[in-house]
C-alpha cells in the first residue's frame, strides 16, 4: 500500500497540521486513516497499546458520523477502552470480565469528539476498569513504554501514551481520576491536560456531581492541539448537575499570546510523600527556565493537611470504583466478582468499599471541601504551583504493587504504595482544579520525566498559556527534541 507520506513527514506533523492539510486539498480523512492504521500495525507489535483497530472506519471515515468539516477535519483519533461509549463497539474496560460488552449509544462526549472531526478508528488500552498504574495484566495485555519496552507506560491511559508518543497518531483519548491524564503523559513524553470540572460531560452515565474526580481528555504532542480539541468538545449536555463555564475566548486564540508575569511555586514535598533527588534537580531546572521567561519562581506550598486529604481521596476510590463494579455485575447475574475474572485488588476494593456510608462519605467531602479551600487560598498568592508528575521513577514491567494483580491483602496499603509514587496529581481532581504535564524533565534511566503545572478552578486557559509560551521558547523540541527507541520513524 503506497502511503500519503513518508514516516518522517508524518511524525513532524501534529494534528492542527494535518487538519490543515485535508482543508488545503492535499491529503483526504481516507488517507490519514491509512497512514494512522499503518503506523499502529508498525509500532504495535513492540508495545501492545491497541485493543482494536476498527478496519470498517479506515475504510470509510464517514462510517460513524465523523464531521469532515469539523476543526480536525478527520484526524485520527483512538478511544481508550473506557469511559465514553461507541455505538455497536465493543468496550472491554481492560478486564475479562467484560469481555464482549458491546455499547448500545454513542456517549454525549463521544458525539462532540466526531463533531470535531476527529476520526475515532480503534481502543487504546486502559488497567482494569482504569483502577491502576499500568495496563500489566498477562492475561489482558502488557503495554509497554515506547521509550524503553522494559518500562510500563504507567496509566491509566495506557494505550494512548503509547501510541501518542510513538508517532503512531497525533492526538488520542485519555481520562484522569487521579492523574490518568498526567502521570502516562509524563512517563511517555506526551502533552497531558487535566482540564477543570465543568469543561468535558460524561453524560449520560454519570456527571462532575456524581464521579467527583474523573475528567475527560487527550494526550497531545502539540499545545495547539491540545487547546482545539477543549475548544471543540467541551461543554454540558442537558440535564447536568452543575453549570459548564466557558472561557472568554477560545483557548486556540488565547495560546498565541504570552501570559503576564506569573508567581509561580515549586513543591516536591506533598504531605509525607517526597520526590527522589533527581527529579528535585529536574525540577529546579525548569523553574530556571520559567525565571529565564520573566516569572517569578519561588518554593511554596498550600497549607492542605495532606493525610487527611490522601485519605479522603483513598474513600473516594475505594467506595467509587466498588459501586463500578458492582453496576457490572447484576447485568450479568452475578453477585460478586468472579475470581479469574477479576483481578485481586479489584475483588479487594469491591469487598471494602459496599458498604461504604452515607457518613463515611460526608466526612470524605467535608475534606475535600477543606482541602479544595486551601488550594484555594493559595491561588490568591501564586498562580501556578509546579511539581513533576511523579515522585518516583516509572516502574518496571512486572512491578506489581502498583498493579491490581497484586496480592497485597490490604486495600489501604496497596493504595498507600500508589501514593508514594503518584502523590502530585490525585489532589487536583479532589479540588476539581486543571493540572498539565509538559515533557520538560528526564528519567535517570533515560525515560521522560513530566513537569506538572496546576492552577486555581477555571484557569485552564492560563496553563495552555504558559504551555504554549514555554513550546515557543524551546523551538517546539519537547523532550529535548528525542524520539522513543519504538517510533513510526524506526520501527
Amino acid at each position: 500500500m503506497t502511503l500519503a507520506m513518508s514516516w518522517d513527514e508524518w511524525a513532524k506533523h501534529d494534528a492542527t497540521a494535518l487538519a490543515g492539510r485535508v482543508r488545503a486539498g492535499e491529503v483526504t480523512p481516507a488517507e490519514l486513516a491509512a497512514q494512522a492504521a499503518a503506523g499502529i500495525a508498525r509500532t504495535d507489535p513492540a508495545l501492545s497499546a491497541v485493543v482494536e483497530v476498527f478496519e470498517d472506519v479506515v475504510a470509510d471515515p464517514l462510517r460513524d458520523g465523523m464531521n469532515p468539516d469539523g476543526a480536525f477535519a478527520g484526524v485520527p483519533y483512538l478511544m481508550k477502552d473506557l469511559g465514553p461509549t461507541l455505538k455497536g463497539r465493543l468496550q472491554e474496560m481492560g478486564s475479562l470480565l467484560m469481555r464482549g460488552n458491546r455499547a448500545a449509544t454513542d456517549s454525549y462526549l463521544t458525539g462532540r469528539i466526531r463533531q470535531a472531526g476527529l476520526n475515532i478508528l480503534g481502543r487504546s488500552t486502559t488497567p482494569e476498569f482504569g483502577c491502576c498504574s499500568a495496563a500489566d495484566n498477562p492475561a489482558v495485555y502488557v503495554t509497554k513504554n515506547p521509550w524503553d519496552t522494559g518500562h510500563t507506560t504507567n496509566g491509566s491511559s495506557a494505550g494512548t501514551g503509547a501510541m501518542v508518543a510513538a508517532g503512531a497518531l497525533p492526538i488520542s483519548h485519555a481520562t484522569d481520576g487521579g492523574g490518568s491524564i498526567r502521570i502516562p503523559a509524563g512517563a511517555c513524553g506526551n502533552i497531558g491536560l487535566k482540564v477543570s470540572r465543568g469543561v468535558f460531560s460524561i453524560a449520560p452515565a454519570a456527571s462532575d456531581l456524581t464521579g467527583l474526580v474523573s475528567i475527560q481528555g487527550c494526550h497531545s504532542r502539540s499545545v495547539r492541539d491540545t487547546a482545539a480539541f477543549v475548544d471543540a468538545c467541551r461543554g454540558g449536555a442537558p440535564g447536568e448537575f452543575m453549570p459548564y463555564w466557558m472561557p472568554a475566548e477560545p483557548y486556540t486564540d488565547l495560546i498565541r499570546r504570552d501570559p503576564g508575569r506569573l508567581r509561580i511555586a515549586l513543591s516536591h514535598e506533598w504531605g509525607d510523600y517526597r520526590a527522589v533527588p533527581h527529579f528535585v534537580a529536574e525540577l529546579e531546572r525548569v523553574g530556571r527556565l520559567l525565571e529565564g521567561l520573566g516569572h517569578h519562581v519561588d518554593w511554596a506550598l498550600p497549607k492542605v493537611d495532606f493525610r487527611a486529604a490522601f485519605a479522603a481521596q483513598t474513600t473516594c476510590y475505594i467506595s467509587n470504583f466498588a459501586q463500578t463494579i458492582n453496576n457490572l455485575l447484576a447485568p450479568r447475574g452475578l453477585s460478586r466478582p468472579p475470581e479469574g475474572l477479576v483481578e485481586p485488588i479489584n475483588i479487594r476494593i469491591w469487598e471494602a468499599g459496599l458498604g461504604t456510608t452515607y457518613t463515611e462519605r460526608a466526612q470524605m467531602q467535608a475534606v475535600f471541601n477543606t482541602t479544595s479551600r486551601a488550594f484555594g487560598a493559595f491561588f490568591e498568592d501564586w498562580d501556578i504551583i509546579l511539581t513533576p508528575v511523579t515522585a518516583l521513577p516509572t516502574p518496571r514491567l512486572g512491578t506489581t504493587e502498583y498493579l491490581t494483580v497484586s496480592d497485597n491483602p490490604s486495600v489501604l496499603d496497596w493504595f498507600g504504595n500508589l501514593w508514594r509514587q503518584f502523590a502530585y496529581t490525585p489532589l487536583a481532581n479532589l479540588a476539581g482544579i486543571p493540572g498539565i504535564s509538559l515533557p520538560l524533565g528526564r528519567q535517570e534511566n533515560g525515560l521522560p520525566l513530566g513537569i506538572q503545572a496546576q492552577a486555581r478552578q477555571a484557569h485552564d486557559g492560563l496553563l495552555l498559556q504558559l504551555a504554549a509560551q514555554i513550546e515557543r521558547a524551546i523551538d517546539g523540541r519537547w523532550n529535548d527534541g528525542r524520539q522513543p527507541g519504538v517510533h513510526v520513524t524506526n520501527a
